[in-house]
């Protein structure tokens, strides 16, 4: 992903709700959201390297990854970035624990931040800023450079957010989606100073990136929205080179508790739907 955005526990009926856009290459091999042959994960898949983006589990786990853009280019790592929110995804430490079993490894991996969260919490890290953060009740966001660094796509982009909660609208995929679509650049004043030039920088300073010199540009959208009933709706907008949607997947699944009596006493959370591509 190029740029996530996500309210955590902001609204008791929308605990959890994540909007992001994947910028790549549009000739880089990729097969688009579907369930994986484990029957319990969900997310696309980078056929170059064999990892994912972002992804979700029917287990309520989440994971996604941005990369960071630096001078002088990417930085090369001996193993791919897009192997890590896989690997939480198909593990079971709790967010913060797998995080701090990673940290070690950071320094295998070109530059990124990694978001894993689970039904009860959500932290991030990356290799390229001190520290593991847990969120509270708030928006964050990320984009290609380090927590913190204030790119104008992330402001925009949770300022959009925002606003959703305090009109207290229905929070649906086309809504978020539609806000992801923004393509208002950044005033030269305000890009971020990665290395390239003010041009390129600021034709990539919007949050949908129309396809650009080379071949690169906003490839897809991906919501989460998570009830607080349980019900979880993730979906995925494809487009190709010309700005037009290709593809569109939806999956929807619920996750609730399971009887006291069926758990000798202890609560836990099973899938009660199987998700579908509709």
């Amino acid at each position: 992903m190029c740029l996530i955005v996500i309210a955590h526990r902001m609204s008791p009926e929308y605990p959890l709700v994540l909007a992001a856009n994947r910028d790549e290459f549009f000739d880089r091999p990729t097969r688009q959201a579907h369930m994986w042959p484990n029957g319990s994960i969900i997310a696309g898949r980078d056929l170059s390297a064999g990892g994912t983006w972002l992804g979700v589990g029917l287990d309520g786990r989440f994971a996604a990854v941005t990369n960071v853009r630096e001078a002088g280019g990417d930085g090369a790592g001996s193993r791919s970035r897009g192997e890590l929110p896989l690997d939480y995804l198909s593990g079971e430490l709790p967010p913060a624990e797998y995080l701090a079993e990673r940290a070690s490894r950071f320094d295998e991996y070109a530059g990124f931040n990694l978001i894993v969260g689970d039904l009860d919490s959500l932290y991030y890290a990356s290799n390229r800023a001190p520290g593991i953060h847990e969120a509270g009740s708030e928006i964050i966001g990320l984009s290609n450079g380090p927590p913190g660094s204030g790119w104008p796509k992330v402001s925009r982009g949770k300022e959009k957010m925002a606003a959703l909660f305090t009109r207290g609208v229905a929070i649906n995929s086309d809504l978020l989606v539609e806000q992801m679509r923004d393509q208002n650049m950044a005033d030269v004043a305000e890009l971020p100073d990665t290395g390239i030039p003010d041009e390129q920088e600021s034709r990539l300073s919007s949050m949908f990136i129309p396809a650009q010199p080379g071949g690169y540009g906003t490839r897809c959208i991906s919501v989460l929205v998570r009830q607080g009933d349980g019900l979880c709706r993730f979906s995925e907008q494809n487009y190709n080179a010309e700005g037009e949607v290709t593809e569109r997947h939806f999956f929807n699944f619920s996750i609730q508790p399971l009887p006291m009596s069926d758990m000798g006493g202890c609560g836990s959370v099973i899938p009660r739907a199987v998700a579908e591509s509709l």
